[in-house]
């Protein structure tokens, strides 16, 4: 009996150690997927998906020469589905595998974060949950906190809704985070939790802020980081809604170039620079308004434009109460400009192909053109030429961007809601508002 008890834990002790080895494979295979970059150079992006899988071909063969050992043994099964699971779609195979090994073993937790996301990929939110929020029951790890933190950016669900999944995706990724704040990719994902939640609860500048800094701790603690492409596009999407035209511009460039397959970057770093063209030509021609007709718009542009901005009871955005002196585009100083009106009319209107923001041109007494960027205007609000536009309190920003082969310079005041203009000589009405949702979604979150 002492002999068979022997030989049988020699044979568990064989099996523990062969299934060491085929870990060992697998880890190579993610290995060789996520730091890619280390060994090919950036022109090689279109190979990558290619080369993964035929390491992937080349890890299945492999496991599959184990297959009539292991066939019934769980931590096999999920490193079969885990090797079917390095490349990005989703694999019905996989899922058969992963499905029956946490059947085989309940308290698997790798398993039920590996077919979590298998049905995310196949579009099964709901079931994607469950699995994420199965395996937190069996063990706190920062795998299953990080996938229910993207998970739940994407349920659908009443406005209301939504903004407690944000809320609560955010609280997953900072658990996510506390578990290990060497991790690149939690860094990452925290950085597209503040995204939404600075998106969808009124653009707090220190949410966006806090999404920057989240996305350079990646970088910092993770060399393959600077690597993914959705990393570089979402920080581009908030460069953009931040007009740092140049730094987002660049993020596009970057996020396609790592991804020769993904179509969105290069679409987006096409349209930003098409707006930027349009816009610089129209403020060059001042909207092709000219002459006699430029002089009688301006003409008559009297204190009658400011509205309410000219009485001494007008509370401005600041919450100074008083009335506005009006300035001049060339008197404005670079940055806030408390007690001061811009006043002029507007010369042309430019809608982005991304509708991030609304943007006209404004024409001052003087002759001097400047762009305006309303931020969170609805679909149906705009401003006509020759309407009469005062801005309390304009944010002058002063642009100079340069691309590529393409340059540009310009001066502009952010608008962020129609709610604080005045257009001739009235205040806007909620209606003008809606609050701005960008799609900042990449392939992975």
């Amino acid at each position: 009996v002492k002999m068979a008890d022997g030989e049988g834990r020699e044979t568990a002790a064989n099996d523990r150690d062969g299934l060491q080895s085929l870990k060992a494979l697998v880890d190579e295979l993610y290995r060789f997927r996520d730091h890619y970059f280390d060994t090919h150079a950036v022109e090689d992006a279109g190979r990558k998906q290619g080369d993964v899988a035929q390491e992937m071909e080349r890890t299945l063969k492999r496991l599959e020469e184990e297959e009539d050992r292991y066939r019934h043994d769980a931590a096999f099964l999920l490193l079969k589905g885990r090797a079917l699971s390095v490349s990005p779609g989703f694999s019905a195979a996989a899922e058969a595998l992963l499905s029956r090994a946490v059947k085989l073993q309940p308290e698997l937790v790798p398993a039920w974060n590996c077919l979590g996301e298998q049905y995310w990929r196949k579009g099964d939110l709901n079931g994607a949950k469950t699995c994420f929020t199965g395996a937190l029951q069996h063990c706190k790890n920062k795998e299953s906190l990080r996938s229910l933190s993207m998970v739940l950016r994407q349920l659908p669900g009443r406005p209301e809704e939504r903004e407690a999944h944000v809320v609560k995706s955010l609280d997953c990724a900072r658990q996510a985070l506390q578990l290990d704040i060497t991790d690149g990719t939690s860094w990452y994902i925290l950085g597209n939790a503040y995204i939404s939640l600075f998106f969808s609860s009124g653009q707090t500048p220190q949410l966006s802020q806090q999404a920057l800094s989240a996305y350079t701790q990646a970088e910092k603690v993770d060399s393959t980081a600077s690597s993914n492409p959705d990393l570089h596009f979402n920080r581009a999407t908030l460069y953009q809604y931040e007009e740092m035209f140049g730094a987002a511009l660049a993020g596009f460039c970057r996020a396609g170039a790592l991804d020769p397959g993904w179509s969105e970057p290069a679409q987006r770093e096409k349209q930003l620079l098409e707006y930027l063209e349009r816009l610089t030509t129209l403020l060059g021609n001042k909207g092709k308004v000219r002459g006699k007709k430029l002089q009688s718009m301006l003409a008559s542009l009297g204190p009658a434009a400011l509205g309410p901005c000219s009485g001494p009871q007008y509370r401005s955005p600041s919450g100074r109460v008083g009335s506005l002196e009006t300035r001049s585009i060339s008197g404005l100083s670079l940055g806030p400009n408390p007690g001061a009106a811009a006043l002029g009319r507007v010369v042309f209107s430019l809608a982005s192909a991304d509708r991030m923001s609304f943007t006209f041109g404004l024409v001052d007494s003087e002759g001097s053109c400047c762009a305006v960027m309303v931020y969170n205007s609805a679909d149906s609000w705009g401003v006509l030429i020759g309407d009469a536009v005062a801005i309390p309190e304009p944010q002058l920003r002063l642009h100079s961007i340069s691309h590529k082969d393409q340059s540009f310079e310009f001066r502009s005041i952010r608008v962020d809601s129609p709610l604080l203009l005045i257009v001739n000589g009235k205040k806007q009405g909620a209606a003008s508002q809606s609050v701005a949702s960008v799609t900042y979604t990449p392939q992975s979150d």
